[in-house]
Formats: structure tokens, sequence, C-alpha cells
């Protein structure tokens, strides 16, 4: 669905056909989900991030404490 017509769709829904709100409901759904996975493909990377970062910080502060 073009982004135009989407938002047509939400804008005036009560206007809107059945067909139209189904196809604008399939695509935010899909797009729900594609969001989704993308956090959280985020979340791990930027927890393994912070982990790697944590234990770089601690082995230098070890080494420096004199």
């Amino acid at each position: 669905m073009e982004k135009e017509k989407l938002k047509e769709v939400i804008d005036n829904f009560k206007d809107s056909s059945n067909k139209d709100i189904v196809s604008a409901l399939d695509f935010l759904s899909k797009e729900h989900e594609s969001v989704k996975q993308t956090i959280l493909k985020l979340t791990y990377y930027f927890d393994e991030v912070e982990k790697s970062y944590n234990k770089l910080l601690e082995e230098y502060k070890d080494r420096n404490k004199k």
C-alpha cells in the first residue's frame, strides 16, 4: 500500500471501504512485525556491544591501577 493511500485510509477510516481498511490493516501488521524484529536485533546487538565495552574497560582499569 502506498504511503499516501495508507494515510488517507487512517485519516478517513469512517469513509474508507472495507477492502481499503483490510489492506491497511495487513500492511500495518506486517510493518509492526518488521519493526519489532528490528528492535529485537538491535537490542541483542546493543547488549553485546555493552558487554564488550565493559570487559575491555575492566581490563584497562586493572592495568592502570598503579
